[in-house]
């Protein structure tokens, strides 16, 4: 029998969907299940876009152009504007959601053995990302104590090498729900601009920050311009996870001619998914202010009633639609498991994920789970009632 790759092998689980089996092993036996583990957001899709789904008149579904097609990238391009990113339709080029954008970009940008930085906790898919074409994550920790704001600037060039090619980050934060200040992103411009690094920059959150502050992306910071690659999908904003759309945004023309090779091997992205997110462009402001209400109540609701369960504290996140919050548990991968597997108050149980998926260091997560408020408040307090009820049960109990 032949032997699997390496490279597979050291692929890393999915911290946010590897306890599916206990949990549905336990819908089974008919418990109720509270997904906290996965970004789906509950929030119906805009009628916009299930209308444009639903009166899709071509006699044949073709395949589009490799970059995506063209009056996607325009009204994308006036998307951007609202948030004073000013590109053009050149420096869009549309993925297979924002996996594929991660993907490519650091295939396009990255040589085996190639280091990129980022600060930890970091949404696990770029591990696997990574591994898959050949560069190393080197991981900067940042503090629940701290809020995961961003750790000291010195503390990642302390890990430059001549094999140091880029920082990652990703604003507001999966999973922590940091958002980065101005003072911050000026640290991480000139770290970029000194060593001269690609700044990788996942920005798929952006319509959730939760501050008066002024959004600052990636693209706003000047004298990096040929630096920045930007990542971004629909697929929160929209709540269509399903249909696969993101983007590469970049001004630098030899990283998007190199991506495009990537682009033209899968051929195009998908075509009804392209249809679909042109049409949730149109998509109203009373939708996205009320979709925006929702996830402030809902951030408000969880966090105040997660820091009343006596041991738990989670930080206030000020963007996107999660916290990771410290537990008093010995494990939180066994506890999450044995939530699935073990328990259950009236009918119900919890589902989380361990938080150690999205370290890199070992032993740092251990009694922390990330959750996201992609339920209503009814759910999320239903949910906090199971989780307090459960922390009173678990023989793994620390304090």
């Amino acid at each position: 029998m032949p032997s699997i790759s390496q490279r597979g092998i050291g692929m890393p689980a999915s911290p946010i969907r590897k306890l599916v089996p206990l949990a549905n092993k336990a819908k089974a036996k008919g418990v109720k299940v509270y997904h906290l583990n996965i970004g789906q957001p509950d929030i119906p899709t805009p009628e916009v876009a299930m209308e444009a789904l639903k009166h899709i008149d071509r006699k044949v579904l073709e395949y589009s152009p490799s970059e995506g097609i063209l009056t996607l990238r325009e009204k994308l391009v006036k998307y951007y504007a609202k948030f004073n990113i000013i590109v053009g339709t050149d420096d869009i080029i549309v993925t297979t959601g924002g996996s594929e954008a991660v993907s490519f970009s650091f295939m396009a940008c990255l040589d085996p053995g190639d280091e990129i930085l980022i600060p930890e906790p970091a949404y696990a898919n770029y591990m696997a990302f990574a591994i898959s074409s050949g560069a190393v994550i080197k991981t900067i920790p940042s503090s629940i104590n701290e809020g995961f704001a961003l750790p000291p600037i010195e503390r990642f060039e302390e890990l430059i090498t001549p094999r140091t090619k880029a920082v990652m980050i990703c604003n507001p934060n999966n999973p922590t729900g940091y958002l980065y200040t101005r003072k911050e992103m000026e640290q991480i411009r000139d770290l970029v601009k000194k060593y001269d690094l690609f700044l990788f920059s996942d920005e798929v959150y952006r319509e959730f920050c939760y501050t008066g502050a002024p959004y600052i992306s990636a693209l706003h910071l000047q004298g990096i311009e040929n630096n920045v690659v930007l990542i971004d999908s629909v697929s929160k904003r929209y709540s269509e996870c399903g249909i696969r759309i993101g983007a590469i945004i970049t001004k630098n023309r030899q990283v998007r001619e190199n991506v495009m090779k990537w682009c033209q091997a899968r051929l195009s992205p998908p075509l009804i998914g392209q249809i679909i997110a042109e049409a949730s462009l149109d998509t109203s402001e009373e939708y996205m202010l009320n979709v925006y209400t929702e996830y402030l109540e809902r951030r408000n609701f969880l966090i105040d009633g997660l820091n009343r369960i006596p041991g738990c504290y989670s930080p206030i996140p000020m963007g996107a639609f999660y916290t990771v919050a410290k537990l008093p548990v010995d494990d939180s991968d066994a506890f999450c498991a044995w939530c699935l597997d073990r328990f259950e108050y009236e009918g119900q149980t919890i589902m989380m994920a361990p938080a150690t998926g999205f370290y890199t260091t070992p032993g740092l997560g251990r009694n922390e789970v990330r959750m996201a408020y992609v339920l209503n408040k009814e759910d999320l307090g239903k949910a906090l009632t199971v989780l307090a009820k459960a922390l009173e049960a678990y023989p793994g109990r620390t304090e």
